[in-house]
């Protein structure tokens, strides 16, 4: 069914896309890219009609096709992917979901990517005095089987302020807080994608919340949201 399945030749479109990355092909392909990308839309519409029945999701965001190239080396004007992300209601739901879809390279990630300066002193500040929480949580066989370890960014040595020598070294140094699932084209394809997409977000639950309670109170445990 459209409204519940990713195409082939979505996937032929993208394949076709990243060979003749130029506006002259892209302008002489334009229905053809309407039709995959309401096709996308739907699916990524479909899939938060799923999430809504376990989170709080504030806003689906569709990501555009073209590139903003004023700052990049990389002067291509389209992307080669359909992407889109899903944000979680409220101050104290914190995390989102992202989707990307991409011949070859899609896959799905969630987390914090970048937290604001006074989030990741918060999160150090906790995991410097414990990550008992956080290990059950992502040491969690259910979890781990889904998700894999955590991924992103990290200090060589500790951030200014921490003790390089601390047991929670890991975790202290870390700048992103992500986790990530790559998925084969065959993959994308199956019928029962959007439910394996949904059920791995479930899957992640614990991880938000217990990031959300971190980065909503004090190291006192105190509520910071009016």
């Amino acid at each position: 069914m459209l409204e519940s399945t990713i195409t082939e030749s979505t996937l032929q479109f993208l394949n076709t896309l990243k060979i003749n990355n130029n506006r002259a092909w892209f302008n002489d392909h334009k229905k053809q890219f309407k039709k995959e990308d309401d096709s996308m839309k739907i699916f990524f519409n479909h899939l938060l009609v799923k999430l809504k029945i376990h989170d709080e999701i504030e806003r689906l965001k569709v990501f555009r096709i073209y590139r903003d190239v004023r700052f990049s080396k990389n002067k291509t004007p389209y992307k080669n992917s359909f992407s889109a992300s899903y944000a979680r209601s409220g101050q104290h739901r914190r995390g989102g979901y992202y989707v990307h879809i991409e011949p070859g390279a899609s896959f799905i990630a969630t987390g914090f990517w970048n937290p604001e300066k006074h989030d990741l002193l918060r999160i150090r500040k906790e995991w410097e005095i414990d990550t008992v929480e956080l290990v059950n949580v992502i040491e969690n066989s259910a979890f781990k089987n889904t998700w894999g370890p955590m991924l992103g960014e990290e200090l060589k040595t500790a951030p200014k302020g921490f003790d390089k020598e601390d047991s929670n070294i890991e975790f202290i140094r870390k700048k992103q807080f992500i986790f990530k699932i790559n998925f084969t084209d065959k993959e994308v394809l199956a019928d029962s994608f959007a439910d394996q997409l949904n059920e791995s977000f479930k899957t992640i639950r614990p991880y938000f919340d217990l990031m959300s309670t971190v980065l909503t109170t004090n190291l006192n445990g105190e509520s910071l949201l009016d």
